[in-house]
């Protein structure tokens, strides 16, 4: 385990080792009442899902739309809160399901949110890992996270552990047998997903002074995260994008030497975005691989494999989170404590 240069380790660092004892608790205790929701969701057989989330709660939203949407069946849409905290605007959820995602449980605009869709006809689901919140008690349904405490600012075991509580749930509800097996995989995989990331790549990331990061499909969601991780622990610009749109416009602003983070997804989206890196390449650009496929390269960072390719994503943001707590302390910065954030952001 890597330390910081007064000899401790950062907080960080510690969370995402802790990622996998986690999951292992989560998944063993959320066994019933994910039986339970599964049963009452196939009874209701809500027509939408709604999404209530903010920062990396959102980016674990993204993914259950994706996971939602091919393995229900059902449109999955995030609805930002400011529509009842702001705007106080009324919408038609009859027959939805208000899914909101949290690690603290307190922000007053996803209370808000949560409180409205309710009053507008769904039914409310919470994943929270603080179950005394507002917003875990005031839903009608709580998937608690198990992620115990958390006092890096940048959120790593709590994200994940959104995004396993979410697929479990998702698992049960159509009674995937397959995801539920790689999902009970994970948290010894990501027991010993502990090699530290080479040295050159931590340098070259830390050299960057912007970057894209792509994904397409279940890891779209994993890019979006990374280039969150990337500004708030590291202080370098980066910019999420689907591999489907980033030449449409984005592409125009590469140089040689510009760095592209890439999560290569395990499906059918992988021979696309294979041939959009290859054109960002012919470009100029520099990449740098996440994948838990084929990883060989030197600026290729291997993650645990995992043969689902909407779980084998979650594997690959953990993988990830490592690198970004390096290039954090490589720049001379505190990934537990970055300039300007606090653990809990209150939106209005």
């Amino acid at each position: 385990m890597s330390l910081r240069p007064n000899g401790s380790t950062s907080f960080m660092l510690r969370e995402i080792a802790e990622t996998g004892e986690a999951l292992a608790r989560q998944l063993a205790a959320n066994v019933e009442v994910n039986l339970l929701f599964a049963a009452q969701l196939r009874a209701s057989d809500p027509l939408l899902a709604a999404t209530i989330a903010r920062g990396s709660s959102d980016h674990c939203a993204l993914f259950l739309k994706y996971l939602i949407e091919m393995t229900v069946g059902v449109p999955c849409a995030s609805i930002g809160p400011s529509i009842a905290s702001l705007y106080n605007a009324p919408l038609r959820l009859e027959r939805a399901l208000a899914l909101s995602i949290s690690q603290s449980g307190r922000s007053p605009d996803l209370v808000a949110m949560q409180d409205a869709a309710k009053r507008a006809g769904a039914r409310t689901l919470a994943m929270v890992n603080d179950v005394a919140s507002p917003l875990a008690e005031r839903a009608d349904w709580l998937l608690p996270l198990h992620a115990g405490p958390e006092r890096s600012v940048a959120a790593t075991k709590s994200m994940i552990a959104s995004l396993v509580a979410g697929a479990a749930l998702v698992a049960e509800w159509r009674d995937e047998r397959t995801l539920r097996q790689a999902l009970l995989r994970l948290p010894v995989l990501l027991a010993e997903q502990t090699a530290p990331v080479p040295h050159a790549m931590v340098e070259r990331v830390a050299a960057a002074k912007s970057a894209f990061v792509l994904g397409r499909g279940a890891t779209f969601a994993m890019a979006a995260e990374a280039a969150l991780k990337l500004k708030e622990t590291c202080a370098i610009h980066a910019e999420a994008f689907s591999a489907a749109e980033v030449l449409h416009g984005p592409a125009g602003i590469v140089t040689p030497g510009f760095l592209v983070v890439a999560f290569m997804p395990q499906d059918e989206a992988r021979a696309g975005m294979t041939d959009t890196l290859n054109k960002l390449r012919a470009m100029g650009a520099e990449m740098l691989v996440v994948d838990a496929v084929d990883a060989d390269g030197p600026m290729s960072l291997a993650a645990a494999r995992l043969d689902h390719p909407q779980v084998a994503p979650i594997a690959m943001i953990h993988r990830f989170y490592l690198l970004v707590e390096a290039c954090s302390r490589r720049l001379g910065r505190d990934p537990d404590h970055p300039p300007h954030l606090s653990k809990v952001t209150e939106t209005r």
